[in-house]
């Protein structure tokens, strides 16, 4: 009789997983992690180890889902978020009642709809696989999978009778709780249709209308979106932060929410509280470019307004130390790195002036990366205005001056691109250069002279 078949869905190669250096690896060999983990335990416990990849050429989607269906057990590897490994756990949900196990390395941050599913961690301290990490991994996934692969499918855990003995009430009820989802939707994006000086009054009686207990996540998210979007002076980020207060536990320690309630907390005046908020994020639901953009923005401020040099100088080194680590975990991502190169030049140390030069052209290319993938970032063409000041570039500063003036953003993302133009331009010492962008820096507004 053939043993029982354990399919293993995981990448295959070596990947980048993006992971924080201080807290993960920056890269996973997961071929090794296969031969000498996963692949001894699966037969350890019984059954044939089967992963796509050893097929000879690439497996048809028609091959991939037959197996996912028919194999006694599926393993998955959720340490990166591969898009692949993603749709097939789908699938598998979708086929079978039980017998898939999620796995992943300890530190690793998964998507946040996976992140409720309970999912097996193990070790993962280096990236190459060795006898020792091979063997922890082995000790601490052995015993557990077996009573996790008897764990109901959350669709089959959610839709009683799925597939075939479904409850019509149940539909009739969901498709009226989508029917109102799609008016609500319907509503936001006439709100954010609106010139943004209008948004945010709009935006305030959406949640009025909205905002009633019990209140789903869903909801709350897309009307916090959308009050960020819509917000324009301090007033608007206070009243964004009173709203956060209100929400119930759980919706308001979603990461998205609680990172929402930093920047408004900034935004309101109040930097010094944001960076306790974004601190306590960063240490509880791990870093992101964002997060730590946001935390380098709040040291920034604090640098700019501090009265005394010794506290300057202190807040200066935070912001460089959080918009590295930001840029180091994704260098597409344009945020943290458009801000280094002003920085490194006000600090003044050794190499210094080289780190600035070293980053710009990483920032540009980034920022151009984003516009031939059409990325719609309010902050690109403000990003890249920036990058021209830094470079002294004149005549591109010139022809995206207009770009940024034409866009209609919110009073306060203006004044944060003003004022890092003007930082920039401050830093120029050949006087024609800094004439010139300074004519450019009054042409987006004269109060700057």
């Amino acid at each position: 009789m053939p043993q029982p078949i354990c399919f293993m869905i995981m990448p295959y190669g070596s990947k980048s997983t993006q992971a924080d250096p201080s807290i993960g690896v920056a890269n996973i060999d997961f071929n090794a992690l296969w031969d000498r983990a996963y692949a001894p335990v699966i037969k350890d416990l019984g059954y044939e180890p089967v992963r796509a990849d050893q097929d000879t050429g690439a497996m048809i989607i028609t091959q991939m889902i037959e197996r996912l269906y028919f194999a006694d057990l599926v393993l998955a590897d959720m340490t990166i978020p591969n898009g692949n490994v993603y749709y097939e756990v789908g699938v598998r949900h979708a086929a079978k009642e039980t017998g898939c196990v999620l796995l992943a390395a300890e530190w690793s941050k998964a998507l946040f709809d996976v992140a409720q599913m309970r999912t097996l961690r193990y070790p993962l301290p280096e990236g190459a696989i060795t006898d020792a990490t091979a063997k922890a991994i082995q000790d601490k996934i052995r015993g557990p999978i077996a009573s996790m692969g008897q764990g109901v499918s959350p669709i089959f855990e959610s839709i009683p009778g799925y597939p075939t003995a479904v409850n019509p009430a149940a539909a009739s009820s969901m498709k009226q709780v989508m029917a109102e989802l799609a008016a609500f939707q319907g509503e936001v994006r006439a709100v954010r249709a609106l010139p943004h000086a209008d948004r945010m009054e709009k935006a305030k009686v959406l949640v009025q209308k909205y905002w009633k207990p019990p209140v789903t996540g869903a909801t709350v998210l897309a009307l916090i979106r959308l009050l960020k979007d819509s917000a324009d002076d301090p007033s608007d980020w206070s009243w964004i932060n009173d709203f956060i207060d209100k929400l119930p536990l759980d919706v308001a320690d979603l990461e998205e929410v609680r990172e929402t309630n930093a920047f408004a907390l900034s935004n309101a005046g109040k930097p010094i509280e944001a960076i306790a908020r974004l601190e306590e994020l960063i240490a509880r639901s791990g870093p992101t470019p964002e997060r730590l953009g946001l935390l380098g923005g709040r040291y920034k401020r604090l640098f700019s307004k501090a009265a005394r040099p010794l506290e300057s100088l202190v807040s200066l080194n935070k912001a460089i130390d959080a918009y590295e680590r930001g840029m180091e975990l994704d260098l597409n991502q344009y945020y943290c790195s458009s801000n280094l190169p002003r920085l490194y030049r006000q600090r003044k140390r050794k190499e210094d002036e080289l780190r600035a030069q070293s980053v710009a052209p990483i920032v540009v290319a980034a920022c151009e990366r984003a516009r031939k993938r059409n990325v719609a970032d309010d902050w690109l063409n403000a990003t890249l205005l920036g990058a021209a000041f830094d470079a002294h570039d004149c005549d591109k500063a010139e022809e995206l001056a207009t770009e940024v003036a034409s866009q209609g953003a919110a009073s306060w993302q203006i004044d944060s691109t003003l004022g890092d133009l003007k930082f920039s331009v401050s830093q120029v010492e050949d006087k024609d250069t800094k004439d010139r962008l300074q004519a450019i820096l009054e042409t987006l507004n004269p109060a700057v002279a």
